[in-house]
């Protein structure tokens, strides 16, 4: 999603995005819904910073056996609807988002931050790697880190991009499905 929101977010301002590097320098991960274990299903609250801007969004997010389903809005109106079933990935856009966005930028984030570590691990391609540990976890491509993911508290989460170059902290609360 982080990426997804750069853009988006920036859309909204009627801004353009800046990037240090391609969003397409990042791998794309489509691990099935079943690598998460127990499921999930969230409302978060997205808030993101990037060059002394801040801005937030919110997300619906479902995930089970059967795939994964995410709603982007902002004040009551829908922004983007995808729906992951481990084989195909669909999704419904509003009019005004830009065609930068892609919803398996947004599918691999997603996944980034809450799939186990060893699913993404042996999903990474050659030249890439997932460190993990407690509450941490970092992206690396040869040494050079790319993505650096914490975990402060239970339902929290706080990427850092620094290849694209922004900052991300994800509220999830736990809604039943």
């Amino acid at each position: 999603m982080p990426l997804l929101l750069c853009a988006l977010l920036a859309g909204c301002a009627g801004t353009p995005v800046r990037t240090t590097a391609p969003a397409a320098d990042l791998p794309m991960l489509r691990l099935a819904p079943s690598a998460l274990p127990g499921g999930m299903a969230s409302q978060q609250r997205l808030v993101f910073d990037q060059g002394g801007r801040r801005d937030s969004i919110d997300a619906m997010v479902e995930v089970d056996t059967a795939g994964v389903r995410v709603v982007l809005h902002q004040q009551g109106q829908v922004l983007l609807r995808l729906d992951w079933d481990g084989d195909s990935l669909h999704e419904q856009r509003s009019a005004g988002l830009p065609d930068t966005l892609a919803g398996e930028r947004v599918l691999t984030d997603l996944q980034l931050v809450h799939w186990p570590a060893a699913a993404i691990a042996a999903a990474l391609p050659a030249g890439w790697r997932l460190a993990s540990r407690q509450g941490h976890r970092e992206l690396l491509q040869g040494g050079a880190r790319v993505v650096a993911i914490d975990y402060p508290r239970d339902g929290e989460a706080l990427l850092h991009n620094e290849r694209v170059g922004y900052r991300l902290s994800i509220h999830s609360m736990a809604v039943q499905p």
